[in-house]
Parts: structure tokens; C-alpha cells; sequence
């Protein structure tokens, strides 16, 4: 009978360690898993930054529409203006050998090479959910008019299938502090110069 209770008592302390342990190690595996979406998560949205930048040198606006965005990655492309010699060269600028030239080029092979466009649009982690994308106008306390963009995505679609109460945890906190409860680059209601809420 004292066998019984020692090998009980062994389980017990076992069981009780597992639990103790996971514990501990639950909240530090969900900070490991949570910084490494975000940090992808972030690319992600400095990559549509670039592209919506890129496409507002082309058509002086942004764009609240991916399939606009993507199509042209794939084939807009936009004027670069290239200077042939040096000011600094005096007898070349009295000879009239340095001068300006615009060309035009692929925004595919400058700023997007060897990248899958048409992933630019989903959310890593997600399973396949889209950024949410606005683009407008502002008007500006001193009444300026500025082209603004926003993408975002919402902490529950990043950190998707993880614990639950600790994405609820986060959420709550970011409201207290009056963030957005994700990641987000840009803004609709201010103007923030494109920046990401990470910055």
C-alpha cells in the first residue's frame, strides 16, 4: 500500500511540474511567436508603403484598391530623372556636356524584383486574410488638402490561432493607451507622413 501512495505521489509531482512549467513557458512561447509575426507583419506593410509611395510619384494620388496596387507592380512604371555629368566639372558645364534626361522605368525591375506581388496583399500568418487598405484626402488644421493611405491588420488576424487570452490581453492594452490593437501604417484621420504605428 506505501508503494501505491509513493508511485501516486510521484505522478502527482510530476503532473504538477508539467503544469508549473507550462506555466512559465506559455507567455515566453507566446512573445517569441508573437515578435516574429509582427516582425514579418511589418515588411509586409513597409512593402505596400513603397508601393503606394511609388504610385503616388505616378499618379499624385494613393490607391484603396490592391488589384489597382498590384497590377501596377506588375506593370506600371514611373519617371526617374537621370543627370548626365557633374556640376562640380566647370569645363563640362561651360561646354553644355552635363544635362538632365528622363526615363522611364519598370516598377517591377526597381523596386520589386524577384518578389511575389501578389502576395502584398494578405496578411502573413493569417491563412490567407487581406490587409484592410483606405486611400483619400485630408484636410489639415492650417486647411491643406494631403493624400493620405492607411493598411492595416488587427491583432486578431495576426496573431491568429495563438492564446487567446493573452491576444486579448494585448488588445485591451493597446485600447488603454488609445492604439490601434495591431499594425498599421499611414492613417485616415491624421496626417502622419505614412509612418507604421511600430515607428
Amino acid at each position: 500500500m506505501k508503494t501505491v501512495y509513493q508511485i501516486l505521489l510521484a505522478i502527482l509531482i510530476v503532473v504538477i511540474g508539467y503544469f508549473v512549467f507550462e506555466s512559465i513557458m506559455a507567455p515566453i512561447r507566446f512573445k517569441k511567436e508573437k515578435d516574429k509575426r509582427y516582425e514579418v507583419t511589418i515588411q509586409r506593410l513597409k512593402d505596400v508603403r513603397t508601393a503606394q509611395l511609388a504610385y503616388r510619384s505616378r499618379f499624385n494620388k494613393f490607391t484603396g484598391s490592391f488589384d489597382t496596387l498590384i497590377t501596377f507592380l506588375k506593370e506600371g512604371e514611373f519617371k526617374v530623372v537621370k543627370q548626365i555629368g557633374s556640376e562640380d566639372d566647370s569645363v563640362a558645364l561651360a561646354q553644355g556636356k552635363v544635362y538632365r534626361d528622363t526615363i522611364k522605368v519598370a516598377v517591377r525591375d526597381s523596386l520589386f524584383k524577384n518578389y511575389a506581388v501578389d502576395s502584398i496583399r494578405f496578411v502573413p500568418f493569417s491563412g490567407g486574410i487581406q490587409f484592410e487598405l483606405a486611400a483619400g484626402e485630408l484636410e489639415t488644421g492650417s486647411k491643406v488638402k494631403v493624400k493620405v493611405f492607411e493598411c492595416k491588420a488587427h491583432n486578431d488576424v495576426i496573431l491568429k490561432g495563438l492564446n487567446r487570452q493573452e491576444i486579448i490581453n494585448i488588445n485591451d492594452l493597446q485600447k488603454k493607451l488609445e492604439r490601434y490593437p495591431g499594425l498599421q501604417v499611414g492613417s485616415m484621420t491624421e496626417a502622419t507622413n505614412n509612418a507604421g504605428n511600430w515607428e
